[in-house]
Formats: C-alpha cells, sequence, structure tokens
C-alpha cells in the first residue's frame, strides 16, 4: 500500500504546484497538421494531427466545452462514439464525456498528469435519461458513488448500469486499461459472474470516484508512442485489491518527482507553434 499511497501524494503535489501557472500546451488552439502521431507516454508527450470530438451527437454529451479538452486521436473519438452507441442501445441513457486532451495534446496545469497523447478520456459513471441543458454541461455535478470512509461504494447511488458501462469499455480490444476507484473495483468484483477476464483491464487508482478514465492502447504501427505495460495477469480482484484499503505506513513522506524531460519532438514542436 505504501507505494500507492507514495505514488498518489506525489501526483497531488505536482498537480497543485501546477496550478499556478498554464502550461505552453494550453496555448496552442488548434490541432497540429499532419498525419496523426502520437509521441511519448500517457504522462509526457503529445500528439500531432488531433482531431476535435464533435460536440453534438445523439448518444454522449460533451462537458465542460468551454475548456477545450475535446482532442484526442481518432481511434478515441471512433471509440467514443462506438461506446456511447452500445451502451444507448443497452440503457437507453446518455453518455457524459469528460476531459479528452488538449489540441497538441501535453500537460495540463492541473487536474490530470496524463491525457497527453490523445488516448485517455475520462466518461461519467451515470446515465442520464434525459439530455442535460447547456448549463449543466457547463458546471456538471459529480455524482460521488464512494463512501466518506472510502470503503465501499454508496449502494443507492449504484447500479447495473455502472457495472454494464465498465464491461463494455473493457471488453473493447482497443482499451489498455479503466482506472476507477478502488471502491468501485471491488464491487465490479462483486458483482462479476464467471466471466471476469475483463476485471483485468479495470485498475484501482486514487481519487476516480465519479468517473472512469479509460485509456487506450498507442496504434501498432507507431513507434514514437509508448505503451504501458501490460496489467498483471488474473482479475486484480485478491491481495492486490485488498492493499488499497490498508492505512499507509507511519513515517512515509511524499518525494516531489522532478518534472519528466518532455520528448525531443514535443519540444520541437513547441519551439516551432510558440514562437
Amino acid at each position: 500500500m505504501m507505494k500507492h499511497w507514495m505514488a498518489g501524494s506525489a501526483l497531488f503535489i505536482a498537480s497543485a504546484c501546477a496550478t499556478f501557472a498554464q502550461t505552453p500546451w494550453q496555448k496552442i488552439q488548434q490541432p497540429i497538421a499532419g498525419p496523426v502521431h502520437p509521441i511519448g507516454s500517457y504522462a509526457n508527450g503529445c500528439i500531432v494531427g488531433a482531431q476535435a470530438l464533435p460536440l453534438e451527437a445523439e448518444h454522449y454529451q460533451v462537458m465542460r466545452q468551454d475548456q477545450h479538452r475535446y482532442f484526442g486521436h481518432p481511434l478515441l473519438i471512433q471509440f467514443i462514439q462506438r461506446f456511447s452507441q452500445d451502451i444507448a442501445q443497452q440503457t437507453s441513457g446518455t453518455v457524459l464525456i469528460g476531459d479528452m486532451g488538449m489540441p497538441a495534446g501535453g500537460r495540463f496545469s492541473s487536474g490530470h498528469a496524463s491525457h497527453q497523447i490523445g488516448l485517455d478520456v475520462d466518461i461519467w459513471l451515470q446515465l442520464p435519461r434525459q439530455r442535460w441543458t447547456p448549463q449543466q454541461l457547463l458546471h456538471p455535478q459529480p455524482l460521488d458513488l464512494v463512501t466518506a470512509d472510502d470503503k465501499s461504494v454508496v449502494s443507492r447511488l449504484w447500479s447495473r448500469d455502472i457495472d454494464t458501462m465498465v464491461r463494455q469499455a473493457a471488453e473493447d480490444p482497443h482499451v489498455a486499461r479503466i482506472f476507477v476507484n478502488p471502491a468501485i473495483k471491488q464491487q465490479l468484483c462483486l458483482d462479476a459472474g464467471t466471466d471476469r477476464q475483463w476485471l483485468q483491464k479495470v485498475r484501482p487508482w486514487f481519487a476516480h470516484r465519479a468517473h472512469m478514465h479509460v485509456r487506450l492502447h498507442c496504434p501498432a504501427d507507431d513507434t514514437e508512442c509508448i505503451e504501458q505495460p501490460a496489467p498483471p495477469v488474473g482479475d486484480g480482484c485478491g491481495a492486490e485489491l485488498k492493499s488499497w484499503f490498508e492505512p499507509p505506513k507511519p513515517g512515509v513522506h511524499p518525494i516531489k518527482p522532478n518534472p519528466p524531460i518532455l520528448p525531443a519532438n514535443c519540444q520541437a514542436l513547441l519551439d516551432k507553434h510558440l514562437l
């Protein structure tokens, strides 16, 4: 558990420090023209040729459009469209899309360590049957599914629709990982039947109390996109999950990580487009 706590504290510190200044990536308002090309890793990179997710769609709605975080790899656009249509057919609900990436990817000033190469998207774990108004989309209210003690989900808020959403995403072959709160992972483990292979992709992580963070694989033919190692074998519902509910070791202090060095081609992109 100690490694989980240290990693989470370090990410919190990095995010808190970043809130005081915009990153240069936020100054790029349009995608970089060229063949689509993610560069670097999910938490340290950029993307050429990103596309904007269409903001008007039948089966999903995009929240906080004013933040300009609805760009990604075409594979991510296609996944969202495919996923939302499938979920609408199964539940009659509307999928709520949160943050994807910025026009050229890169580091956010706050809110995320990843989402940098156009292959990550936050999808809220609620499915309204009536479409939200523009005001609701601009100031959305998350549905906190986890109890105050962080040990379980709120039973009155949990529904089979949530299981359906997470499983549908996990069974998509383009999806590499899905991050949810440990309590949500625990409930998914309890609800799952004998077919549990999809749970391997569902990974416990800090926060993520109201949404799932879906991450796609790097495109197979893109040599500059750094794929994350595969998740451990098994459904992840045993000792690994249990460790997330153990208290942190006393006397352990978070270590502030040094900012990663930007991939050379991302730095060159910044230098060219911010002259």
